[in-house]
């Protein structure tokens, strides 16, 4: 049995009001700091307050080289052909593959101003159909038809056609029952908010579904200086605390009240750090230490199945240097392991001893 391998993905800053006058220059700087660093793909948000994704993965794509957008596809948007047109359309015109971030869900407010009333379970029945039939469109020479509970289509094609290798990948959220039901049905990558690496047992994981999660990683070679810089990054915020208290309350999202239910924030002996989850600044947990004790956590991650990381919204260039080194140990103590990277001759090889966001909730 072949050694595992995993892949890396960004994500793309938000656009708020207050970035507004930058936002295009910073998405573009992210973007080149995350293939310099040896990602594959970068994460693009969707909800109701951000800009239309497709053109965000646009500008991507014609800043990069090789760089894959991972675009948070939402069913109450955009109507299946429409998803399965627009990637079409970007792949074979700048000859570069696209990933799909497939969400169920999204933030109550927003749902609710769509007049999407759908309970949780049955928005995983409807993203199951949904991307068949994206897949359908991309996959098939001939037309396809479809009869489902949710959607019909008949003799529908996509012109021009995909070309095989530009297919696109394809994730869906796996933190509940529903959805890794949805991942086995479509052959997807389930992401997950992860636990600590330690409360997973590699012998139980889920059969047929390949996996990965998404997770912060402040690190640096000393683990005093690694806390110091968490803890400057993400203060207390009284505030922010109440803000996740009254959305874990509204909230259906299993993987919120599941990350919610871990515990107070604290480090000690720990690696995983909750605080900015808790403060509302992050949906997502951080692994906070040493190079080698945040490279030891994820190797627990990787040796459990997990192939594909998604990291937070990087800050700095130097900050996603520094996870590159904390990968590089990885590799180095796992035997065989790859880090699967369209631009590895850009990663930078010596390693740095000195060197607030609203995501879409699936």
């Amino acid at each position: 049995m072949p050694d595992p391998q995993f892949e890396l993905f960004s994500t793309c800053p938000q656009f708020t009001i207050q970035t507004a006058d930058h936002f295009l220059e910073r998405v573009v700087d992210v973007a080149h700091w995350s293939e310099a660093c040896g990602c594959k793909g970068t994460l693009i948000y969707s909800d109701n307050s951000q800009l239309d994704p497709w053109l965000v993965a646009q500008l991507i794509i014609a800043n990069t080289e090789a760089l894959c957008p991972l675009v948070a596809v939402q069913p109450a948007y955009m109507h299946p052909y429409s998803v399965a047109k627009m990637v079409s359309s970007l792949s074979i015109l700048y000859g570069r593959r696209l990933y799909l971030n497939m969400v169920a869900g999204g933030f109550k407010n927003d749902l609710t101003a769509l007049n999407d009333l759908t309970p949780h379970d049955k928005r995983y029945a409807r993203l199951t159909e949904y991307t068949t039939i994206i897949k359908q469109l991309l996959g098939a020479i001939a037309p396809i038809n479809c009869a489902g509970e949710f959607y019909r289509v008949t003799q529908l094609k996509m012109v021009p056609p995909l070309p095989a290798e530009l297919f696109p990948g394809i994730f869906v959220s796996g933190s509940s029952e529903a959805g890794l039901a949805a991942a086995r049905a479509t052959g997807a990558t389930a992401i997950e908010y992860p636990k600590p690496a330690a409360e997973y047992d590699p012998s139980s994981r889920y059969e047929g579904v390949t996996s990965g999660i998404r997770v912060g990683i402040i690190a640096r070679q000393n683990e005093t200086e690694a806390w110091q810089i968490a803890y400057n990054r993400f203060p207390e915020d009284r505030k922010g605390a109440l803000i996740h208290q009254l959305a874990m309350k509204t909230s259906d999202s299993v993987w919120h009240k599941t990350v919610s239910n871990l515990g107070t924030e604290s480090h000690g002996n720990n690696t995983y750090w909750l605080r900015p989850f808790e403060t509302y600044k992050s949906f997502c947990p951080y692994l906070v230490g040493s190079y080698d004790r945040v490279a030891e956590e994820l190797a627990h991650y990787i040796r459990t199945g997990y192939g594909t990381f998604i990291l937070d919204i990087p800050p700095t260039e130097e900050e996603l240097q520094h996870i590159n080194v904390v990968f590089d140990r990885v590799c180095q103590n796992q035997r065989g392991l790859a880090f699967i990277s369209p631009l590895n001759a850009l990663r930078p090889n010596a390693e740095l001893d000195q060197p607030a966001p609203r995501p879409v909730t699936p």
